[in-house]
């Protein structure tokens, strides 16, 4: 792999765990009240970091708002 290749892997991978934990900040500073339903959010996105990310973008902000 060369070296550019390998930044542009960095980057990427640093702009993921970025916009995961914007995710999870989001998760609990929303307004969701039901038990455990913010601890589930979080978790799915440390486990899964890009579907989960995902599946908030898509469900988790319509539902927060």
């Amino acid at each position: 792999m060369s070296d550019s290749m390998t930044y542009l892997a960095i980057a990427a991978a640093v702009a993921l765990i970025a916009a995961d934990l914007l995710a999870i900040i989001s998760v609990f500073k929303s307004e969701r009240t039901v038990g455990g339903a913010k601890a589930l959010w979080a978790i799915g996105i440390a486990v899964f970091p890009i579907l989960g990310l995902l599946f908030w973008l898509l469900v988790g902000l319509r539902r927060a708002r």
